[in-house]
């Protein structure tokens, strides 16, 4: 490429699902974004997840993005000419014991303080009678009726599909090297080659960290590596998404009929390969866990497991917003395993940023300064926002 081509109003490092989707909303507000992916697009954590269109359980400074961005998924069909595999059966996570009710007790008993609703306790019978597959010891649990699920890599490949129909351009094959800012543009190393924009977006991913250190903004991200399983096609048995409370579960069955088994148990990650390794001894818990939770699972096959690369932040939040020394430079990474739902008003809100230099969304918890040494103390734990 030379000349013009080198060139954009915005550059977007990493063509997963949140840099796809804010080079959407930057088209729909009229800017061509260039977005270049040193793989493929969806090639990692956004296009190999459990898809979970999930509001339950999330991080109280999370839950205002959540509910907006499931606005968005309601009419995701309207946003990229796709329905993406949307199902919306609802999300439930379940109490095996009583240190499991208590915990989704407090749960709730929080929400409720904060003036949400959209979590409520759904008892032992009732549970049963949504899931009569489910272990008979089975205690209650809490329930986002409203919550669904999607396809991952479809989700991902519409909005790079619909973001390029509307202007946006996407490289992918291209690794960038580096990041400078030069004389009010940015100049962007790669190994194609140099591009250029008057602003950029850090949506790197598990590599996101390399981006923000060359900005002066060193974080304390950790790249992992969810597992994943997949039996072959069983007998319809489950419509609702099923998480674990005490015990590490996401399980769901898929319209094919096969059931997808995860939880964020953990490979072995070298992201610099971009190289993982399945823990079968974790894997075999995990089974274990299932087979408590659903025993007809006992005669279950299952046909393959994997593993993307994410990046996991040490308060289990993202981040999101504009840079705190670079006045056109902003972040969105750090989803620590849970960034799917997010995608959508992630990509709106970077795109408000960019374009008009402010968001409706409250995305202060959010701010990669938060793991400076000043600050990095106040950072609160998960039991202290009530999970």
């Amino acid at each position: 490429m030379t000349g013009s081509t080198r060139s954009a109003a915005v550059i977007i490092i990493g063509g997963g699902l949140h840099g796809s989707s804010a080079a959407l909303h930057l088209a729909r507000a009229g800017v061509s974004a260039l977005v270049i992916e040193k793989n493929y697009v969806g090639r990692h954590a956004s296009g190999v997840n459990a898809g979970g269109v999930r509001t339950l359980a999330r991080h109280l400074a999370e839950v205002p993005l959540a509910l907006a961005s499931r606005e968005l998924w309601y009419r995701i069909g309207d946003l990229v000419d796709d329905d993406c595999g949307f199902e919306q059966h609802g999300q439930v996570r379940v109490a095996e014991n009583a240190a499991d009710v208590e915990a989704l007790q407090t749960r709730l008993r929080t929400m409720t303080q904060h003036g949400y609703t959209h979590e409520a306790w759904i008892s032992a019978e009732d549970l049963r009678d949504m899931i009569p597959a489910i272990a008979p010891t089975i205690q209650g649990g809490l329930i986002a009726r409203e919550d669904a699920a999607a396809d991952p890599y479809r989700t991902t490949l519409a909005f790079r599909t619909k973001a390029a129909s509307l202007g946006a351009r996407f490289l992918e094959g291209v690794r960038v090297d580096g990041v400078t800012h030069d004389g009010g543009q940015w100049r962007v190393e790669t190994d194609a080659g140099t591009y250029t924009a008057p602003q950029v977006l850090n949506c790197a991913g598990a590599w996101a960290d390399r981006i923000a250190a060359q900005w002066g903004e060193p974080v304390p991200l950790l790249a992992i590596s969810p597992m994943m399983l997949v039996t072959l096609r069983m007998d319809h048995f489950l419509d609702p998404v099923v998480l674990g409370t005490g015990r590490a579960l996401s399980f769901k069955q898929r319209t094919n009929g096969t059931v997808l088994i995860g939880g964020g148990r953990r490979a072995w990650v070298d992201r610099d390969a971009e190289w993982t390794e399945l823990d079968f001894r974790s894997l075999a818990e995990g089974a274990r866990t299932v087979c408590d939770l659903f025993p007809h699972m006992r005669n279950a096959i299952v046909n393959r497991g994997w593993a993307g690369i994410e990046a996991a932040m040490p308060d289990e939040i993202p981040v999101i917003g504009r840079s705190s020394r670079h006045e056109t430079a902003f972040h969105a990474f750090g989803f620590s395993a849970h960034g799917f739902e997010l995608g959508l008003i992630v990509g709106r809100i970077m795109a408000d940023l960019i374009t008009t230099g402010a968001t409706d969304m409250p995305i202060a918890p959010f701010r990669i300064d938060r793991f400076s040494d000043a600050n990095i103390a106040s950072i609160p734990s998960k039991k202290e926002q009530g999970e």
